[in-house]
């Protein structure tokens, strides 16, 4: 069983600006890019990127929580993944998916106020 992954230099570079920009650490930053890639419900399957990024530890990203990761992955795969696909190969294709995701989300939101509102669907009302 594999316990590391490592993400794309690109990801690591977004976790780095967002860090400075929101003082949340990369073991948070991973769980929104996480969630706004499978929100995108599309495959990773094809997705493509370096492993020049971020040494990340697996129970960091997934906690106790890994199980709900995994079935969320799978449903928008729409199929079962063995443990090889799932760890460290389809984690970290959200989580470098997803980092561009969470960076364009935190750029039109603009505060991380504004961004917490839009994630809890509120919208533009601060």
């Amino acid at each position: 069983m594999i316990f590391r992954l490592r993400t794309s230099k690109r990801t690591q570079e977004i976790f780095e600006e967002l860090e400075a920009r929101t003082n949340y650490k990369p073991y948070t930053l991973v769980k929104h890019a996480i969630a706004w890639s499978i929100n995108e419900n599309t495959s990773v399957v094809d997705f493509k990127s370096d492993s020049d990024g971020l040494d990340l530890n697996r129970q960091t990203i997934t906690g106790d929580n890994e199980t709900y990761f995994k079935v969320l992955m799978e449903q928008v795969e729409g199929r079962y993944l063995p443990e090889e696909e799932f760890f460290p190969k389809c984690v970290k294709a959200h989580i470098d998916r997803g980092s561009e995701l969470l960076l364009d989300m935190y750029n039109h939101a603009g505060s991380v106020d504004r961004y917490v509102l839009q994630i809890l669907g509120v919208g533009d009302t601060v």
